[in-house]
């Protein structure tokens, strides 16, 4: 009779005792020569068998189901399934008659039904232990994480302490990477740049290589490094200590966004994806021509902005930077707040921000409060998880929607500790944005910063017949309206803004308590 010898070691699991792959073939070919069996091939296999679909383990059923041999020898039952598919397969094979031979050097195989019983018992007992061993690994790592303990590698700038469990700073790397971020929060370093620094101070892929970028912007990203866990779909408070702040943590991402968005200004035109054209709505695009000056003999440099047409046949025709810059400096310069209100507005500023502060305490009971009721709301989910009301899906959604809702209160109470509320920034912001219109609108060279800035005063730029319109943010808009509406809109020395929203003070900004669309 000839034997084919199995031998498998899977790569992730638990149990320390099962004998390597190079093991198990000496054990086995000692095995045979001391019975006296014919081993015709060794196959081996690096694969779990909690789950069918192993492909050494069909190649070695097909060759017995062909009858290039009629046993199979392997150190143990479980090294042929740990699944009931598979093992059901071995049974069959045996009861058709085309597997006649089972041998184990730790166990006894005889092929009788009483023989076939006993392994259909020990591939039970086997599929028994790999189930168990799931579930506890799964509860331990559900224990970890409502502990704030992330159960995985610990991410970088910290380490894995074997010992208690936990995760830990690593005082060098640590340190190394809080500078990363503040490289990149300060805006001007690439990405390539971060990967280059980390690299030179110790940080490299398995091959002693730059790290790629995409790992670095997972890492910018990752929310570990502000104590929140996500693992498994789901959020979880961490109680990991940190190294890197929140401020310095939110400044990255604002950094991320800026520099992944993708640039195709080559030239560096400084309006470009600011105007769209009035007749037809395509982008108006910029590029650089070069006309001869035949009485100096030199080429000079001159920049047009035209319809890029890609939405159909246009008649517009294009227009010089200069005439473009001329009709934004004025848009911009009409949006100019004067010195004497910006005055007036910011004592208004002042006596609001007094009233705010009076309102600390006030708004930071009401803050905990409604954590406190999303604690609850988190609560009486997992109890209709664990009850079978939701199914694991809804769970998940819901409970990551609670906890980034939860998130943001918590910022709220932070950001109320360090600075107070944030209700009257946009305000304060638009009277900074409204002073800067006349000094910018009247400097030279400062292309860059009028296109900025005309991206805050207006919105909805477009280009007809050369000529530029404009839509007024709000606030804006009424800095902009002729006089006498001016002053009867914005300047009413008897008010102050925030009487608008509290009732205290004046009602002298046009947005009616709404939010300035600055940033």
């Amino acid at each position: 009779m000839k034997y084919i010898a199995y031998c498998r070691k899977s790569t992730d699991e638990a149990d320390k005792q099962i004998l390597s792959i190079e093991a198990q073939v000496d054990e086995l070919t000692e095995f045979a020569q001391r019975e006296g069996l014919e081993i015709v091939e060794f196959i081996e296999e690096a694969k779990t068998a909690k789950t069918p679909g192993r492909k050494q383990f069909e190649r070695l059923l097909q060759l017995v189901e062909k009858g290039q041999a009629q046993g199979i020898i392997s150190w143990h039952p479980d090294r042929l399934a740990r699944n009931s598919i598979d093992g059901g397969k071995i049974i069959y094979l045996l009861d058709t008659g085309q597997l006649l031979d089972l041998k184990f050097p730790t166990s006894w195989f005889e092929n009788t039904p009483q023989g076939k019983f006993m392994l259909n018992i020990s591939f039970g007992q086997s599929k028994y232990y790999i189930d168990n061993l799931s579930e506890n690994v799964k509860r331990g790592l559900r224990q970890k994480l409502r502990n704030g303990v992330l159960p995985a590698k610990a991410p970088w700038g910290y380490i894995n302490n074997e010992k208690l469990g936990t995760i830990e700073i690593d005082p060098e790397k640590s340190r190394i990477l809080r500078k990363a971020f503040e490289y990149f929060a300060d805006g001007d370093k690439t990405f390539t740049d971060i990967c280059l620094f980390l690299h030179k101070n110790g940080f490299s892929d398995k091959f002693g290589n730059p790290l790629k970028i995409d790992r670095l912007k997972n890492a910018l990203s990752n929310k570990f490094y502000i104590g929140i866990i996500y693992y498994g779909g789901e959020y979880y408070d961490g109680t990991h200590k940190l190294f890197i702040s929140k401020q310095l943590f939110d400044r990255v991402q604002k950094q991320f966004k800026i520099i992944s968005r993708p640039k195709y200004n080559k030239h560096n035109l400084s309006y470009l994806g600011l105007v769209r054209c009035g007749e037809c709505g395509a982008s108006v695009t910029g590029e650089k021509k070069f006309k001869l000056v035949k009485s100096l003999g030199v080429k000079v440099e001159y920049t047009y902005y035209s319809c890029t047409k890609k939405l159909g046949s246009c008649s517009q025709k294009p227009i010089t930077e200069v005439e473009l810059e001329s009709q934004i400096t004025k848009i911009v310069s009409d949006a100019a707040l004067p010195e004497k209100w910006a005055d007036d507005w910011y004592k208004w500023l002042e006596r609001d921000e007094l009233l705010e502060k009076q309102n600390k305490d006030q708004n930071l009971k009401r803050l905990v409060e409604e954590i406190q009721l999303l604690d609850q709301k988190l609560n009486i989910l997992l109890d209709s998880y664990l009850d079978g009301v939701v199914d694991a899906q809804t769970y998940k959604n819901k409970k990551n929607e609670l906890f980034e809702e939860k998130l943001r209160k918590n910022e709220e109470i932070t950001k109320i500790q360090t600075e107070g509320s944030s209700r009257l920034e946009p305000f304060k912001n638009f009277i900074g944005s409204a002073l800067s219109c006349a000094k910018i609108a009247r400097a030279k060279n400062t292309s860059q910063e009028l296109a900025f800035l005309s991206k805050t005063v207006g919105s909805n730029y477009f280009l007809t017949n050369r000529h530029l319109e404009v839509s007024y943010n709000q606030g804006f808009a009424a800095l902009c309206a002729p006089p006498p509406a001016q002053s009867q809109k914005i300047f009413n020395p008897a008010k102050s803004h925030s009487e608008r929203d509290t009732g205290i003070g004046p009602a002298a900004l046009p947005w009616e308590g709404s939010v300035l669309p600055l940033y």
